[in-house]
């Protein structure tokens, strides 16, 4: 009897502890994600800071932009979203001086997907400041301000601080997702936007239930 009713009850006990942490217990370090060590200092420590390494150049970007933005707009009031565009090379360089630039003078939400349809569908090659003032300008914003913020310190200063972040997240590929300053979501066995999306999802979990522990 004593028996029976120890292993009902480990049984139990088993059940419980999955439930309670399933994102621990569906995630695989190196398959679906990877320690960034040391761990990243976030914008806003009081909440799970999700962070997208991306670049308008990239044509991977570019395919996942839709669905990142969906997501993005539907996370929970505890999760923070943000873009960091990477330098990996002089034209991607250039393309976060761009996005820096709409940021800085709040076109970004705007022209965000106007950039990528710019590049990858129309086909216009934006590869130097005056190919990307007059598309800027064939948009509605005015030539001035956009050429003043384009060559400011603030965004000289944002695109430096991009790279210093992208190499302290070792991101070595783009599109790549950060959670928290502390993992990187690595996917090796998705197959689709929706299911990489779902895995950043799952490092969400992982994250807020390791800070739900350390309350207790």
């Amino acid at each position: 009897m004593n028996k029976r009713l120890t292993g009902w009850l480990a049984s139990i006990a088993l059940v419980l502890l999955s439930l309670a942490s399933p994102a621990q217990a569906q995630l695989t370090v190196g398959s679906d994600y990877v320690l960034i060590d040391p761990p990243q200092t976030t914008d806003k420590p009081d909440k799970i800071e999700v962070t997208e390494y991306f670049s308008y150049a990239c044509p991977h970007c570019n395919d996942l932009n839709p669905y990142i933005s969906k997501w993005a707009a539907k996370l929970p009031a505890d999760v923070s979203f943000k873009r960091v565009p990477v330098n990996f090379n002089p034209f991607y360089q250039l393309m976060a001086r761009l996005f820096y630039t709409l940021e800085a003078i709040h076109e970004l939400d705007r022209l965000n997907d106007a950039v990528f349809e710019a590049i990858h569908v129309k086909g216009l090659r934006l590869i130097d400041d005056k190919s990307i003032l007059e598309w800027v300008t064939s948009q509605g914003v005015d030539a001035k301000k956009f050429s003043d913020a384009y060559s400011s310190f603030g965004v000289a200063s944002k695109v430096s601080r991009g790279n210093q972040l992208a190499q302290e997240a070792k991101i070595s590929g783009v599109p790549s997702i950060t959670v928290d300053g502390r993992y990187l979501v690595v996917g090796k066995n998705v197959k689709s936007h929706a299911e990489l999306l779902a895995l950043a999802d799952k490092v969400i979990d992982k994250v807020r239930a390791e800070r739900s522990s350390k309350k207790k």
